[in-house]
């Protein structure tokens, strides 16, 4: 029963508290050996091995009192701070930098010391952040968090109760994985490679110019396994090419189109900062560390929030859902799609289609076009995407009832 539960400190509980390397790393990545994990590898219960780093056995060695393995409890300080994970058993050996490390003793489930971390410490940690330019949260704050806790038998069942959740919500995570790649690949396909001009052109007997007689002889190898497109949809693809000086071969009836003219940019802000009355209300505030996974694509939830007072005394603005981020300074090229009306910082642009170009049409245009973004950003101190960068991109564009259809 709760009320026998017990109010008890981290540190009376756990075996070992302790923190991440802290120190310049740069110089110590290597391509292949033992995993370096980061406070971006680390989500609520899970680890991200995306953009994973890696060490040598050597310096592996060197910085031993940082050492992971399975089991551990790790805990974000910067950037997200106080977003908790367990150290998983395929993650046999590893190491790591700006995490607390929290080995649990007999009394307390390692797992449901990340719950409740994730879950009811969120106000604690808040409460304890230090720093005034990066704020973040450190072992002499962990040690002192307050945990209701519940007998070891408790404690177990808890656990196998919210772990079958996280199943489910993780088998909903991988699907939808999937269905964010296959929606990828058909934007790819219809817009980037021009397969239904292809196929229709195969069809009608029209030729195929040489530059593309590679990917018409690779459509045709797959024989029946091309699944044929809708006939409203195919209808709206023509069957032959026509050749441009600036991008060479493209559908007839497309034309080029600098990706400036196809949208309009929104501006962010950020609120004074050292006015109380601006912050902690209820619209996010989305800044680049709050950019989703590269496997995912909508943005939820933010690290900050602002008023509406802070919106009104500010150059932010409301972003409507649907509405692409992009990260345009410093870390360039980040996207989402927002998922819930926000606001963001003065760092990123939103991007919004016109005319009717739809939200997916607008996203995906972007996100295919990041490494060019990237590389025609410009500035002395940080990289940065202006609104010629945007001009300086060109693409095919295709008549209307394509570029309004939704890719999800």
């Amino acid at each position: 029963m709760q009320s026998e539960w017990r109010n008890v400190l981290l540190e009376d509980v756990a075996a070992e508290i302790t923190v991440g390397y802290v120190g310049s790393m740069s110089s110590e990545y290597i391509d292949d050996g033992v995993p370096f994990l980061r406070s971006k590898n680390i989500e609520p219960l899970r680890i991200n091995t995306d953009d994973i780093k890696y060490i040598s056995q050597a310096f592996h060695q060197k910085v031993s009192k940082s050492r992971l393995t399975p089991g551990d409890v790790v805990i974000v300080r910067t950037g997200k701070p106080g977003s908790c994970a367990v150290i998983p058993d395929w993650l046999e050996d590893a190491n790591c930098s700006d995490l607390v490390i929290v080995r649990c003793g007999k009394e307390i489930n390692n797992r449901f010391l990340a719950y409740y971390i994730n879950t009811a410490a969120t106000g604690h940690i808040s409460a304890h952040l230090v720093g005034a330019v990066q704020q973040h949260f450190n072992v002499a704050s962990a040690r002192v968090l307050n945990i209701k806790l519940p007998t070891l038998k408790e404690q177990e069942e808890i656990v196998n109760i919210l772990g079958s959740l996280d199943d489910k919500i993780e088998l909903n995570r991988q699907m939808n994985a999937t269905l964010e790649a296959m929606a990828q690949a058909l934007f790819k396909s219809w817009f980037v490679d021009f397969d239904p001009v292809i196929d229709n052109a195969l069809a009608a007997g029209n030729p195929i110019p040489d530059e593309l007689e590679a990917k018409a002889a690779a459509r045709q190898a797959l024989g029946d396994a091309r699944k044929p497109l809708p006939e409203d949809i195919r209808s709206l693809f023509p069957n032959t090419f026509v050749f441009t000086e600036e991008m060479g071969w493209i559908p007839e009836g497309w034309e080029i189109r600098s990706l400036e003219s196809l949208i309009t940019l929104i501006g962010g802000g950020t609120p004074k900062t050292s006015t109380e009355a601006y912050w902690n209300g209820d619209i996010p505030w989305f800044s680049v560390v709050d950019a989703p996974n590269p496997s995912d694509v909508f943005v939820i939830e933010t690290e900050k929030h602002i008023t509406r007072f802070g919106v009104e005394k500010s150059s932010t603005k409301i972003l409507p859902i649907g509405t692409t981020i992009i990260s345009a300074r410093g870390t360039v090229g980040k996207c989402a799609m927002v998922a819930t009306p926000m606001a963001m910082n003065q760092s990123c642009y939103g991007i919004r289609g016109i005319d009717g170009i739809s939200d997916t049409f607008i996203y995906y245009s972007i996100y295919l076009q990041v490494t060019d973004l990237q590389q025609k950003s410009h500035g002395s101190i940080f990289s940065t995407i202006t609104r010629d960068t945007f001009k300086s991109i060109q693409m095919p564009f295709s008549n209307v009832p394509l570029c309004t259809r939704q890719f999800s």
